[in-house]
């Protein structure tokens, strides 16, 4: 997963996902995966990052690939892409207005969808006040 808004033109931003295919000592090259299945060949550079102390008595300055291995994202990272499988993790419910739908809705299809509860929950149900017809259509 990409770290920084690299080229968001062209796609390149915090969050976006990528699959590595090579990497060299200065640049990796990912293919993009799109909501659509293509996936668009980029090549990502190593950038330098600076300490951002200002008043560090050692400032110094590192280069190092703007990305992150992520098996799992957060429900805010997702948001303007489309997954084949989600897996919605509800030991404690969502904390955010909107957020259980963002996290059922970016799925290409609902019965790829997986809600874990609480172990021993007598039932299977959370509070979602914004967007209770999203439960309608699956059979959870």
């Amino acid at each position: 997963m990409l770290l920084h808004n690299l080229d968001p033109i062209h796609g390149l931003y915090n969050g976006t996902r990528l699959r590595l295919v090579r990497s060299t000592h200065r640049i990796l090259e990912c293919r993009v995966l799109k909501e659509d299945g293509e996936e668009d060949v980029v090549l990502i550079p190593r950038v330098a990052l600076d300490t951002g102390l200002e008043d560090s008595p050692v400032p110094f300055r590192r280069m190092q690939f703007p990305v992150h291995l992520a098996y799992a994202m957060t429900i805010n990272k997702s948001q303007g892409q489309s997954v084949k499988n989600v897996g919605i993790d509800l030991h404690s419910p969502v904390f955010s207005h909107g957020q259980l739908y963002v996290a059922l809705s970016h799925c290409t299809h609902p019965r790829r969808i997986k809600v874990l509860f609480r172990e021993g929950q007598d039932d299977t149900k959370t509070s979602n006040v914004v967007w209770p017809e999203v439960f309608r259509h699956l059979n959870i």
